[in-house]
Protein backbone atom coordinates (compact mmCIF):
# COMPACT_ATOMS: atom_id res chain seq x y z
CA UNK A 1 0.00 0.00 0.00
CA UNK A 2 1.32 3.33 -1.10
CA UNK A 3 2.33 4.99 2.34
CA UNK A 4 0.76 8.65 1.66
CA UNK A 5 -2.62 6.61 1.44
CA UNK A 6 -1.99 4.44 4.10
CA UNK A 7 -1.64 7.33 6.61
CA UNK A 8 -4.71 8.86 4.56
CA UNK A 9 -6.72 5.37 5.54
CA UNK A 10 -6.04 5.35 8.82
CA UNK A 11 -6.55 8.82 9.74
CA UNK A 12 -10.03 8.36 8.55
CA UNK A 13 -10.53 4.91 10.22
CA UNK A 14 -9.60 6.63 13.71
CA UNK A 15 -11.83 9.37 12.71
CA UNK A 16 -14.73 6.90 12.36
CA UNK A 17 -14.61 5.76 15.93
CA UNK A 18 -14.60 9.60 17.20
CA UNK A 19 -18.00 10.05 15.12
CA UNK A 20 -19.52 7.76 17.62
CA UNK A 21 -19.41 9.98 20.64
CA UNK A 22 -20.85 12.52 18.10
CA UNK A 23 -24.68 13.62 19.61
CA UNK A 24 -26.95 13.89 16.83
CA UNK A 25 -27.52 17.39 17.06
CA UNK A 26 -24.72 18.80 16.67
CA UNK A 27 -24.47 15.99 13.56
CA UNK A 28 -27.57 17.42 12.28
CA UNK A 29 -25.99 21.23 13.51
CA UNK A 30 -23.06 20.66 10.54
CA UNK A 31 -25.01 18.97 8.22
CA UNK A 32 -27.64 22.86 8.02
CA UNK A 33 -24.26 24.47 8.22
CA UNK A 34 -22.73 22.35 5.28
CA UNK A 35 -25.81 23.19 3.39
CA UNK A 36 -25.57 26.72 4.00
CA UNK A 37 -21.36 27.14 2.90
CA UNK A 38 -22.72 25.42 -0.01
CA UNK A 39 -25.31 28.19 -1.07
CA UNK A 40 -22.64 30.28 -0.13
CA UNK A 41 -19.67 29.07 -2.12
CA UNK A 42 -21.94 28.78 -5.19
CA UNK A 43 -19.76 30.77 -7.01
CA UNK A 44 -16.63 29.33 -6.32
CA UNK A 45 -17.71 25.79 -6.86
CA UNK A 46 -19.38 26.78 -10.22
CA UNK A 47 -16.14 27.93 -11.21
CA UNK A 48 -14.08 25.03 -10.41
CA UNK A 49 -16.80 22.80 -11.74
CA UNK A 50 -16.55 25.30 -15.21
CA UNK A 51 -12.96 23.91 -15.08
CA UNK A 52 -14.11 19.86 -15.52
CA UNK A 53 -16.87 20.95 -18.23
CA UNK A 54 -14.21 22.46 -20.33
CA UNK A 55 -12.33 19.22 -20.36
CA UNK A 56 -15.68 17.37 -21.52
CA UNK A 57 -17.26 17.48 -24.81
CA UNK A 58 -20.97 18.89 -24.37
CA UNK A 59 -22.19 15.77 -26.56
CA UNK A 60 -20.78 13.39 -23.74
CA UNK A 61 -23.82 12.12 -22.02
CA UNK A 62 -21.60 12.19 -18.97
CA UNK A 63 -21.76 16.25 -19.33
CA UNK A 64 -25.21 16.78 -17.67
CA UNK A 65 -23.84 14.68 -14.73
CA UNK A 66 -21.08 16.76 -14.33
CA UNK A 67 -22.83 19.79 -14.87
CA UNK A 68 -23.33 22.26 -12.01
CA UNK A 69 -25.66 24.94 -11.87
CA UNK A 70 -26.83 27.39 -8.64
CA UNK A 71 -30.40 25.70 -9.07
CA UNK A 72 -28.82 22.02 -8.97
CA UNK A 73 -26.73 23.33 -5.70
CA UNK A 74 -29.89 24.98 -3.67
CA UNK A 75 -31.23 21.49 -4.55
CA UNK A 76 -28.20 19.30 -2.95
CA UNK A 77 -28.93 21.98 -0.36
CA UNK A 78 -32.37 21.15 0.51
CA UNK A 79 -31.05 17.67 0.22
CA UNK A 80 -28.47 18.06 2.77
CA UNK A 81 -31.08 19.98 5.19
CA UNK A 82 -33.85 16.96 4.44
CA UNK A 83 -30.98 14.35 5.78
CA UNK A 84 -30.27 16.58 8.98
CA UNK A 85 -33.81 16.66 9.61
CA UNK A 86 -34.46 12.55 9.75
CA UNK A 87 -33.87 10.78 13.00
CA UNK A 88 -31.03 9.02 13.25
CA UNK A 89 -30.59 5.98 12.46
CA UNK A 90 -28.21 4.81 15.42
CA UNK A 91 -28.89 2.97 18.26
CA UNK A 92 -32.47 1.24 17.46
CA UNK A 93 -33.19 -1.74 18.87
CA UNK A 94 -34.02 -4.25 16.59
CA UNK A 95 -34.60 -6.99 18.80
CA UNK A 96 -34.95 -7.77 22.66
CA UNK A 97 -34.72 -11.44 23.84
CA UNK A 98 -34.95 -12.20 27.35
CA UNK A 99 -33.39 -15.89 27.58
CA UNK A 100 -34.52 -18.79 30.30
CA UNK A 101 -31.16 -18.30 32.36
CA UNK A 102 -31.84 -14.89 32.65
CA UNK A 103 -29.53 -12.93 29.55
CA UNK A 104 -30.94 -10.03 28.65
CA UNK A 105 -30.15 -9.64 24.51
CA UNK A 106 -30.47 -6.74 22.56
CA UNK A 107 -29.69 -5.74 18.96
CA UNK A 108 -29.13 -2.38 17.93
CA UNK A 109 -28.05 -0.52 15.02
CA UNK A 110 -24.48 0.67 14.49
CA UNK A 111 -22.86 2.42 11.83
CA UNK A 112 -20.70 0.29 9.13
CA UNK A 113 -17.08 2.25 10.07
CA UNK A 114 -15.42 3.58 7.20
CA UNK A 115 -17.31 3.28 3.48
CA UNK A 116 -15.56 3.98 0.52
CA UNK A 117 -17.18 5.51 -2.67
CA UNK A 118 -16.02 5.43 -6.16
CA UNK A 119 -18.02 7.27 -8.18
CA UNK A 120 -17.35 9.03 -12.09
CA UNK A 121 -18.49 12.04 -13.22
CA UNK A 122 -21.01 13.15 -10.48
CA UNK A 123 -19.72 16.17 -8.13
CA UNK A 124 -22.95 15.87 -6.71
CA UNK A 125 -22.61 12.73 -4.77
CA UNK A 126 -19.73 14.10 -2.96
CA UNK A 127 -22.54 15.94 -0.60
CA UNK A 128 -24.76 13.60 -0.66
CA UNK A 129 -22.30 10.94 0.28
CA UNK A 130 -21.05 13.12 3.24
CA UNK A 131 -24.27 13.65 4.34
CA UNK A 132 -25.45 10.04 4.87
CA UNK A 133 -22.10 9.42 6.02
CA UNK A 134 -22.28 11.57 8.86
CA UNK A 135 -25.86 11.26 10.07
CA UNK A 136 -25.15 7.31 9.99
CA UNK A 137 -21.97 8.11 11.80
CA UNK A 138 -19.30 6.56 9.27
CA UNK A 139 -16.17 8.35 7.84
CA UNK A 140 -16.07 8.37 4.29
CA UNK A 141 -13.79 7.98 1.62
CA UNK A 142 -14.52 9.24 -1.77
CA UNK A 143 -12.98 8.00 -5.44
CA UNK A 144 -14.31 10.48 -7.67
CA UNK A 145 -13.35 10.42 -11.43
CA UNK A 146 -10.64 12.69 -13.18
CA UNK A 147 -13.05 14.44 -15.06
CA UNK A 148 -14.55 15.98 -11.84
CA UNK A 149 -11.67 16.17 -9.67
CA UNK A 150 -11.83 20.39 -9.62
CA UNK A 151 -15.24 20.17 -8.57
CA UNK A 152 -14.92 17.08 -5.97
CA UNK A 153 -12.08 19.05 -4.06
CA UNK A 154 -13.86 22.42 -3.90
CA UNK A 155 -17.07 20.60 -2.80
CA UNK A 156 -14.78 18.54 0.23
CA UNK A 157 -12.98 21.90 0.72
CA UNK A 158 -16.15 23.48 1.25
CA UNK A 159 -17.07 20.36 3.90
CA UNK A 160 -13.85 20.52 5.57
CA UNK A 161 -14.17 24.13 6.40
CA UNK A 162 -17.40 23.54 8.40
CA UNK A 163 -15.98 20.47 10.21
CA UNK A 164 -13.12 22.69 11.27
CA UNK A 165 -15.72 25.44 12.67
CA UNK A 166 -17.39 22.92 14.84
CA UNK A 167 -13.85 21.22 15.69
CA UNK A 168 -14.52 18.07 14.20
CA UNK A 169 -11.63 15.81 12.58
CA UNK A 170 -11.83 16.33 9.38
CA UNK A 171 -10.63 13.03 8.21
CA UNK A 172 -14.23 12.43 8.32
CA UNK A 173 -14.08 12.82 4.99
CA UNK A 174 -11.14 12.64 2.46
CA UNK A 175 -10.81 12.66 -1.70
CA UNK A 176 -8.72 10.37 -2.23
CA UNK A 177 -6.54 11.29 -6.03
CA UNK A 178 -8.57 10.71 -9.29
CA UNK A 179 -5.71 8.44 -10.42
CA UNK A 180 -5.88 4.28 -11.12
CA UNK A 181 -3.60 3.68 -8.54
CA UNK A 182 -5.53 5.04 -5.68
CA UNK A 183 -8.62 3.03 -6.33
CA UNK A 184 -6.71 -0.05 -6.54
CA UNK A 185 -5.78 0.61 -3.21
CA UNK A 186 -8.59 1.61 -1.87
CA UNK A 187 -10.21 -1.87 -3.23
CA UNK A 188 -7.61 -3.72 -1.21
CA UNK A 189 -7.82 -1.31 1.78
CA UNK A 190 -8.61 -4.44 4.24
CA UNK A 191 -8.58 -3.72 8.23
CA UNK A 192 -8.96 -0.17 7.14
CA UNK A 193 -12.40 0.31 4.75
CA UNK A 194 -15.54 -1.59 5.76
CA UNK A 195 -17.78 -1.63 2.65
CA UNK A 196 -17.44 0.23 -0.94
CA UNK A 197 -20.23 1.60 -2.94
CA UNK A 198 -19.52 1.62 -6.89
CA UNK A 199 -21.24 4.42 -8.58
CA UNK A 200 -21.42 4.75 -12.02
CA UNK A 201 -21.98 2.53 -14.97
CA UNK A 202 -22.06 -0.99 -15.83
CA UNK A 203 -17.87 -1.07 -17.11
CA UNK A 204 -16.97 0.58 -13.35
CA UNK A 205 -19.31 -1.68 -10.57
CA UNK A 206 -17.65 -4.72 -13.24
CA UNK A 207 -14.29 -3.92 -12.54
CA UNK A 208 -14.92 -3.15 -8.46
CA UNK A 209 -16.57 -6.27 -8.14
CA UNK A 210 -13.85 -8.21 -9.78
CA UNK A 211 -11.07 -6.17 -8.29
CA UNK A 212 -12.15 -5.35 -4.61
CA UNK A 213 -10.71 -7.20 -1.58
CA UNK A 214 -13.03 -5.17 0.64
CA UNK A 215 -17.35 -6.03 0.71
CA UNK A 216 -18.61 -4.11 -2.18
CA UNK A 217 -22.70 -3.24 -2.16
CA UNK A 218 -23.43 -2.91 -6.32
CA UNK A 219 -25.72 0.14 -7.11
CA UNK A 220 -25.89 2.20 -10.60
CA UNK A 221 -26.06 0.26 -13.60
CA UNK A 222 -30.12 0.48 -14.89
CA UNK A 223 -31.67 -0.94 -17.77
CA UNK A 224 -35.08 0.48 -17.20
CA UNK A 225 -38.01 -1.02 -18.87
CA UNK A 226 -41.91 0.13 -18.98
CA UNK A 227 -44.06 -2.86 -20.73
CA UNK A 228 -47.34 -1.29 -22.27
CA UNK A 229 -50.03 -4.03 -21.47
CA UNK A 230 -52.36 -5.04 -23.55
CA UNK A 231 -55.38 -3.25 -20.85
CA UNK A 232 -52.82 0.09 -20.41
CA UNK A 233 -54.24 3.53 -20.88
CA UNK A 234 -52.71 5.83 -23.49
CA UNK A 235 -52.51 9.41 -21.89
CA UNK A 236 -50.44 7.38 -18.98
CA UNK A 237 -48.44 5.57 -20.96
CA UNK A 238 -47.31 8.75 -22.93
CA UNK A 239 -46.80 10.98 -19.76
CA UNK A 240 -44.92 8.03 -18.57
CA UNK A 241 -42.72 6.89 -21.39
CA UNK A 242 -41.72 10.50 -22.19
CA UNK A 243 -41.05 11.19 -18.40
CA UNK A 244 -39.18 8.13 -17.93
CA UNK A 245 -37.12 8.48 -21.07
CA UNK A 246 -36.34 12.56 -21.44
CA UNK A 247 -36.39 13.84 -17.40
CA UNK A 248 -33.03 13.41 -17.32
CA UNK A 249 -31.59 10.62 -19.90
CA UNK A 250 -27.83 10.45 -18.20
CA UNK A 251 -29.31 8.86 -15.18
CA UNK A 252 -29.83 5.27 -14.08
CA UNK A 253 -33.27 5.47 -13.54
CA UNK A 254 -34.04 6.57 -17.34
CA UNK A 255 -35.71 4.54 -19.70
CA UNK A 256 -34.09 2.43 -21.75
CA UNK A 257 -36.64 0.00 -23.63
CA UNK A 258 -40.37 0.20 -24.21
CA UNK A 259 -41.73 -3.62 -24.53
CA UNK A 260 -45.60 -2.69 -26.23
CA UNK A 261 -48.41 -5.55 -26.67
CA UNK A 262 -48.86 -6.80 -29.96
CA UNK A 263 -52.61 -5.75 -29.54
CA UNK A 264 -51.76 -2.12 -28.60
CA UNK A 265 -49.71 -1.13 -31.75
CA UNK A 266 -52.22 1.21 -32.92
CA UNK A 267 -51.23 3.33 -29.82
CA UNK A 268 -47.77 3.69 -30.46
CA UNK A 269 -47.43 6.69 -32.61
CA UNK A 270 -49.38 8.35 -29.06
CA UNK A 271 -46.82 6.51 -26.54
CA UNK A 272 -43.87 8.38 -28.52
CA UNK A 273 -44.99 11.78 -29.47
CA UNK A 274 -43.24 13.27 -26.58
CA UNK A 275 -40.30 11.42 -27.43
CA UNK A 276 -40.39 12.80 -31.04
CA UNK A 277 -40.78 16.25 -29.42
CA UNK A 278 -37.36 15.36 -27.32
CA UNK A 279 -35.50 14.05 -30.20
CA UNK A 280 -35.20 10.95 -29.13
CA UNK A 281 -34.14 7.85 -31.21
CA UNK A 282 -35.65 4.26 -31.12
CA UNK A 283 -34.50 1.05 -32.21
CA UNK A 284 -37.45 -0.77 -33.25
CA UNK A 285 -37.99 -4.30 -34.02
CA UNK A 286 -39.53 -5.20 -37.42
CA UNK A 287 -42.88 -5.48 -35.55
CA UNK A 288 -42.88 -1.89 -34.09
CA UNK A 289 -40.99 -0.06 -36.78
CA UNK A 290 -43.53 -1.08 -39.31
CA UNK A 291 -46.02 1.09 -37.40
CA UNK A 292 -43.46 3.83 -36.43
CA UNK A 293 -42.54 4.44 -40.21
CA UNK A 294 -45.85 5.96 -40.60
CA UNK A 295 -45.59 8.83 -38.14
CA UNK A 296 -42.04 9.10 -36.95
CA UNK A 297 -39.27 10.92 -37.93
CA UNK A 298 -37.30 8.79 -40.37
CA UNK A 299 -33.84 10.62 -38.81
CA UNK A 300 -34.81 9.24 -35.48
CA UNK A 301 -35.94 5.82 -36.09
CA UNK A 302 -33.47 2.44 -36.92
CA UNK A 303 -33.72 -0.89 -36.62
CA UNK A 304 -33.05 -2.99 -33.62
CA UNK A 305 -30.23 -5.13 -33.33
CA UNK A 306 -29.24 -7.38 -30.78
CA UNK A 307 -27.10 -5.52 -28.69
CA UNK A 308 -29.94 -2.88 -28.21
CA UNK A 309 -31.36 -4.95 -26.17
CA UNK A 310 -29.98 -4.96 -23.03
CA UNK A 311 -27.66 -1.45 -23.68
CA UNK A 312 -27.98 1.23 -20.96
CA UNK A 313 -28.09 4.18 -23.38
CA UNK A 314 -27.98 7.25 -20.92
CA UNK A 315 -28.55 9.41 -24.04
CA UNK A 316 -31.46 10.56 -25.60
CA UNK A 317 -31.92 6.97 -27.65
CA UNK A 318 -34.31 3.91 -26.68
CA UNK A 319 -35.39 0.80 -27.97
CA UNK A 320 -38.79 -0.52 -28.47
CA UNK A 321 -40.17 -4.12 -28.92
CA UNK A 322 -43.08 -5.65 -29.53
CA UNK A 323 -44.49 -8.98 -26.86
CA UNK A 324 -46.97 -11.36 -27.62
CA UNK A 325 -48.52 -11.19 -23.75
CA UNK A 326 -47.47 -10.36 -20.20
CA UNK A 327 -44.83 -13.70 -20.05
CA UNK A 328 -43.06 -12.83 -22.92
CA UNK A 329 -42.46 -9.02 -21.32
CA UNK A 330 -41.33 -10.21 -17.97
CA UNK A 331 -38.87 -12.64 -20.05
CA UNK A 332 -37.29 -9.97 -22.16
CA UNK A 333 -36.88 -7.95 -18.60
CA UNK A 334 -35.38 -11.11 -17.24
CA UNK A 335 -33.05 -11.53 -20.29
CA UNK A 336 -31.99 -7.70 -20.66
CA UNK A 337 -32.89 -5.88 -17.44
CA UNK A 338 -30.50 -5.56 -14.21
CA UNK A 339 -33.04 -5.42 -11.57
CA UNK A 340 -32.91 -1.58 -11.23
CA UNK A 341 -36.42 -0.33 -11.94
CA UNK A 342 -39.09 -1.75 -14.03
CA UNK A 343 -42.81 -0.64 -14.76
CA UNK A 344 -45.75 -1.39 -16.06
CA UNK A 345 -48.42 0.84 -17.13
CA UNK A 346 -52.22 -1.61 -17.18
CA UNK A 347 -55.64 -0.84 -15.92
CA UNK A 348 -55.80 -4.50 -14.69
CA UNK A 349 -55.03 -4.81 -11.17
CA UNK A 350 -54.82 -8.93 -11.41
CA UNK A 351 -52.00 -8.24 -14.19
CA UNK A 352 -50.27 -5.43 -12.44
CA UNK A 353 -50.07 -7.69 -9.34
CA UNK A 354 -48.72 -10.71 -11.54
CA UNK A 355 -46.34 -8.23 -12.49
CA UNK A 356 -44.96 -7.08 -9.50
CA UNK A 357 -44.83 -10.52 -8.17
CA UNK A 358 -43.23 -12.18 -11.31
CA UNK A 359 -40.76 -9.53 -12.39
CA UNK A 360 -37.31 -9.56 -10.27
CA UNK A 361 -35.71 -5.77 -9.45
CA UNK A 362 -35.00 -3.67 -6.81
CA UNK A 363 -38.15 -1.57 -7.82
CA UNK A 364 -41.37 -2.22 -9.81
CA UNK A 365 -43.77 0.11 -10.55
CA UNK A 366 -47.08 0.57 -11.71
CA UNK A 367 -48.28 3.32 -13.80
CA UNK A 368 -45.46 5.36 -12.33
CA UNK A 369 -42.90 6.72 -14.06
CA UNK A 370 -38.99 4.99 -13.17
CA UNK A 371 -37.85 8.72 -12.71
CA UNK A 372 -39.03 8.27 -9.28
CA UNK A 373 -36.11 5.86 -8.04
CA UNK A 374 -34.69 8.03 -6.11
CA UNK A 375 -33.24 8.42 -2.50
CA UNK A 376 -35.15 11.65 -1.76
CA UNK A 377 -38.14 10.95 -3.94
CA UNK A 378 -38.28 7.93 -1.87
CA UNK A 379 -38.33 9.97 1.52
CA UNK A 380 -34.57 8.83 2.54
CA UNK A 381 -33.50 12.57 2.38
CA UNK A 382 -30.82 11.67 -0.51
CA UNK A 383 -29.51 8.49 -1.69
CA UNK A 384 -25.83 6.93 -1.63
CA UNK A 385 -26.72 4.77 -4.46
CA UNK A 386 -29.26 2.35 -5.87
CA UNK A 387 -28.57 -1.18 -5.11
CA UNK A 388 -29.28 -3.54 -7.61
CA UNK A 389 -28.48 -6.70 -5.34
CA UNK A 390 -30.13 -8.28 -2.61
CA UNK A 391 -27.55 -9.34 0.26
CA UNK A 392 -28.20 -6.05 2.77
CA UNK A 393 -29.52 -3.49 0.87
CA UNK A 394 -31.63 -3.09 -2.41
CA UNK A 395 -32.98 -0.07 -4.13
CA UNK A 396 -32.31 3.17 -3.19
CA UNK A 397 -30.22 3.34 -0.24
CA UNK A 398 -30.49 5.66 2.63
CA UNK A 399 -29.60 6.01 6.63
CA UNK A 400 -30.70 2.60 7.57
CA UNK A 401 -28.70 0.85 4.79
CA UNK A 402 -25.60 2.36 6.16
CA UNK A 403 -25.89 0.69 9.24
CA UNK A 404 -25.06 -2.73 10.46
CA UNK A 405 -25.84 -3.83 14.44
CA UNK A 406 -24.40 -5.81 16.99
CA UNK A 407 -25.83 -7.62 19.99
CA UNK A 408 -25.39 -6.33 23.49
CA UNK A 409 -25.73 -8.94 26.16
CA UNK A 410 -26.12 -8.06 29.26
CA UNK A 411 -26.60 -10.74 32.65
CA UNK A 412 -25.74 -11.32 36.31
CA UNK A 413 -22.80 -13.63 36.48
CA UNK A 414 -24.55 -16.60 33.90
CA UNK A 415 -21.82 -19.12 33.43
CA UNK A 416 -22.39 -21.89 30.31
CA UNK A 417 -22.02 -25.21 31.52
Amino acid sequence: MVNNLKETFESVRMASRSLAMLEDCKINDILNAVADAAVAQTDYILAENKKDLARMDKDNPKYDRLMLTAERIEGIASDTRNVASLPSPLGKVLKHTLRPNGMELTRISVPFGVIGIIYEARPNVSFDVFSLCLKSGNACLLKGGSDADFSNRAIVHVIHSVLEKFHVDTHTVELLPADREATTELLNAIGYVDLIIPRGGKQLIDFVRHNAAVPVIETGAGVCHVYFDKAGDAAKGKAIVTNAKTRRVSVCNALDCLLIHKERLSELATLCEGLQAKGVTLYADSTAYAFLEKTYPKELLKRATEENYGTEYLDYKMTVATVSNIDAAITHITKYGSGHSECIVTEDSETADYFTRAVDAACVYTNVSTAFTDGAQFGLGAEIGISTQKLHARGPMGLEELTSYKWVIKGDGQIRE
